[in-house]
């Protein structure tokens, strides 16, 4: 069984700091917001990002899957009352040559065997398209 531990810490009014092994993130704790920094929803839509496409990188491999590049757009829906998010919408574009068929199944896999991706998805519904996308920037 894995375990993950995250330290965060407030810096002050305006900001918090989350930090685990070598890295750090500023969040936006500030009841007005800030641009400069992750709120608690963003920091949701971007965990489920990062398990999408580091799903992507490691099931590649494994499937023979040929890429050179990924885009990924999350959407969240929040609701006041209760506050929470209802629904989360999403389009993973990847730059491949890979068959209709071979996308279709990456896409299956990455929902199946997504940490994150099946701990929201069982509390939130998330839905999106996994497509094809010729030239995305490096």
């Amino acid at each position: 069984m894995l375990e993950y531990s995250v330290l965060a810490v407030r810096r002050d009014g305006h900001s918090g700091v989350a930090s685990c092994k070598e890295a750090e993130l500023v969040m936006d704790t500030d009841p007005v917001g800030r641009r400069d920094a992750f709120n608690p929803a963003e920091l949701l839509l971007a965990a489920l990002a990062a398990c999408m496409l580091k799903n992507l990188e490691r099931l590649a491999p494994m499937l023979s899957f040929r890429f050179h590049g990924a885009e990924l757009r999350l959407h969240g829906v929040r609701q006041d009352r209760p506050p929470q998010i209802t629904h989360i919408d999403y389009e993973l574009l990847v730059d491949t040559d890979e068959s209709d068929h071979r996308l279709a199944l990456m896409h299956e896999n990455i929902r199946k065997y997504g940490t994150i991706f099946n701990t929201v998805a069982a509390a939130v519904t998330v839905s999106g398209t996994l497509a094809r996308r010729p030239s995305l920037p490096a």
